[in-house]
């Protein structure tokens, strides 16, 4: 549950619109003062934020890449927050975002107000990062820990104990990420901050890293939190019940990169529940092999033993599943009532009440806090255990996933079908004002799809184009003889598909991002073209090499002529300015596998209502995530370079007028094998005339 603000709400002294208008209009502080060039569609956006703000109304707002939204909504947002004492949460899907507004957009918001008399009395504004409380270091667990190390840990994890301990001696965050290596899950989930433990009882905020975040969140007109946060947060409940607000107290919300809000709130909406997780909840408390756990002082031979018959059920149970259901696949969707026999429920119900038993015995301090929590743990295990196994979510997907090294980890999976409901009742039902924004939430210029996805069909929707110049920066080819994949000619497909990446990469002297829809169609292509890459002398990068996405991204763009090839998260917040990205190839239509639970399950339920699966579900998403693949090509409005489509589907297919309508300009450029060597220029190269190629038109639509 988050805590109250420090604050009472106020009334805004001022009228927000009119004072968003004098610093965003042509001639106005923010191009005086800072020597920003006016962007028509920044001030559109900003005047309609600034009034969904000040009507505390709700607002969809699409903004071309080099819109300059983050200014449109933060400039507004500090404004309102500091004169009716409100924090403005904004939400951002991604770390390269989330540093942007850290360390560019709000200096800039800062320097401004500091330039302008009118608008000095807002330079003073606090800004805090929310991140989750595990990632705390908590004093008061540390010294549990320690006392109790033996009991806790095993021998070979008490250097790292130690290390931890060394650490927080220094540490002025207390933030997991700062420790290098970071540290291990099994000892850092004991000294954490998620436990109960870490109270205002126990903790201080001069020494508890935790408690002074919060106090420094409760301060802040501006707090910024991932969506993956958000939503967590959110569906665990976290204002006081009959509080006004979404996040904290009396907020107001902007999420950017909102596109992506339907996919990680249905990811967050969900239970997951893992055998491994369980076992290591179990053994925390107490291990059979090495005798010793959490309970081992307070706990009679007979509580003891129950702990042991839960894991040796839970044991039993997973090990159930995996044979049975996940033998030949790595997830399985479960439907019908009476799947399993609920042999687990009984041992975890003894365990629960036996943990209640023990607490009963232990005085109010910080370990009763310790076990406390535990028990709540173990009883949310028990909890949701019973209702997937009982299919208690009727409005839910269930499904078993398989996962670890050796396939040995089960992990049962819920998922609301349809997200819309509760984002509606959650985000867009509590008249406060939330701002969400992308660069890529219409399907041919129709908002209305993306605003039934989420809930949002009745509110204030809006969009405003791009100010880049695609028409002379971008250069579109499209492949007409690329076969589509199919199993029968997979091998074909993928010969010429590498064949062309080869071709493409070799004739622009700029670095290249190629996305793929398939990883093993990546790794195939990466086993054939790597070794060309590096005698050219041409960075290869690939998604699975064991750097994170932001670590390959930085690699590559600091190579400047590399190749990177990626999937998935490489189709979204991949931004590299300059010659560094001179060209994105879309190797497939990024079509979702269709066999996923998920995907199933909101077929069924579209077809139930006399819909159609592929035209209202698998097409409209393929189209957003179409766009921002193209869209990592220009983002800055000097980027020039070209976009190629290596999938002839687009031509072939009639939903490939929409893919087409999709790109930032109506003119492309066809071609196939035998006529490519005429065809194919870098962008800095002049497109060879008509006489050259036959007296056709290199450009058509």
């Amino acid at each position: 549950m988050i805590s109250p603000n420090d604050r009472e709400s106020a009334q805004s002294s001022v009228f927000l619109p009119d004072l968003v208008a004098r610093i965003f209009k042509e001639g106005g502080w923010l191009q005086s003062a800072m020597g920003l060039e006016h962007r028509p569609q920044q001030e559109q956006m900003a005047r309609s934020v600034a009034a969904g703000m000040h009507l505390d109304e709700p607002l969809i707002f699409e903004a071309g890449t080099g819109v300059g939204k983050s200014l449109a909504y933060l400039l507004p947002g500090i404004i309102h927050a500091t004169e009716t004492q409100r924090p403005c949460v904004i939400s951002s899907n991604t770390i390269a975002l989330q540093e942007q507004l850290e360390q560019k957009d709000l200096k800039i918001c800062r320097n401004l107000f500091g330039s302008i008399p009118q608008l000095e009395k807002y330079a003073e504004f606090k800004s805090a990062v929310l991140v989750g409380k595990g990632n705390y270091l908590c004093p008061t667990r540390l010294a549990n820990a320690v006392r109790n190390k033996t009991e806790l840990f095993p021998t070979d994890e008490f250097e790292e104990l130690q290390r931890i301990a060394a650490w927080a001696e220094y540490t002025k965050t207390g933030l997991r990420q700062e420790l290098n290596p970071q540290p291990s899950w099994e000892v850092w989930e004991q000294v954490n901050a998620e436990g109960s433990a870490c109270n205002r009882k126990n903790c201080s905020h001069e020494s508890c890293h935790y408690q002074r975040a919060r106090a420094e969140i409760r301060k802040a007109q501006i707090v910024i939190v991932n969506h993956s946060l958000l939503f967590a947060l959110i569906n665990a409940g976290g204002l006081a019940p009959g509080a006004k607000g979404i996040l904290l107290p009396d907020d107001f919300l902007v999420i950017d990169e909102g596109h992506t809000t339907a996919e990680v709130a249905t990811e967050h909406f969900g239970a997951r529940i893992s055998s491994y997780g369980l076992d290591r909840q179990l053994k925390i408390l107490f291990n059979p092999k090495r005798k010793k756990g959490m309970i081992s002082k307070f706990a009679y031979p007979q509580q003891i033993q129950a702990i042991i018959d839960a894991q040796e059920a839970a044991q039993e149970f997973f090990g159930y599943l995996i044979a049975t259901y996940l033998a030949k696949r790595p997830v399985v969707r479960i439907s019908e009532e009476g799947w399993c026999e609920p042999t687990i429920i009984a041992p975890l119900r003894a365990a629960v009440q036996t943990m209640d038993s023990i607490l009963s015995k232990i005085e109010d301090g910080p370990m009763h806090d310790e076990l406390k929590d535990q028990r709540g743990r173990l009883h949310s295990y028990y909890a949701n255990i019973n209702r997937f196994i009982g299919l208690a979510e009727e409005d839910h997907v269930h499904w078993l996933e398989k996962s670890g090294r050796h396939g040995h980890i089960c992990t049962l999976r819920t998922a609301p079908i349809d997200i819309a409901p509760y984002l509606r009742e959650e985000l867009f039902n509590k008249e406060i004002s939330v701002t969400l924004t992308s660069a890529t939430l219409s399907i041919a210029r129709d908002m209305k799809p993306f605003q039934l996805k989420v809930g949002a069909e009745h509110e204030q929707a809006e969009s405003v184009d791009s100010p880049f110049d695609y028409e002379n920066h971008t250069r579109i080819y499209v492949a007409t003889d690329v076969p589509a994949p199919s199993p029968q000619d997979a091998s074909r497909s993928v010969e010429v598909l590498t064949d062309y990446v080869r071709f493409c990469v070799s004739k622009v002297s700029g670095g290249s991002l190629v996305l793929f829809t398939s990883y093993a169609v990546l790794k195939q292509v990466a086993a054939a073209l790597e070794t060309e890459f590096q005698a050219a002398g041409r960075p290869f990068f690939a998604q699975g090499q064991g750097l994170s996405r932001s670590d390959i991204t930085a690699a590559f763009r600091e190579a400047g002529n590399g190749v990177l090839f990626g999937t998935e998260s490489f189709w979204t917040g991949v931004d590299v300015p300059g010659p560094a990205l001179s060209q994105v190839i879309i190797t497939r239509l990024p079509f979702d596998v269709p066999t996923h639970p998920i995907t199933e399950a909101k077929s069924e339920y579209i077809k139930e209502r006399g819909g159609h699966p592929f035209s209202d579900l698998t097409l409209p998403e393929a189209l957003v995530r179409f766009r921002q693949g193209i869209g990592r090509l220009i983002r800055t409005k000097d980027d020039k370079g070209l976009i190629t489509v290596l999938d002839s589907r687009i031509l072939q297919k009639s939903y490939g007028r929409q893919f087409l309508q999709s790109l930032p300009k109506q003119k492309f450029i066809r071609i196939s094998q035998a006529d490519r060597e005429a065809r194919f220029v870098d962008i800095n190269e002049s497109l060879p005339s008509r006489r050259d190629l036959g007296n056709e038109p290199p450009m058509t639509r």
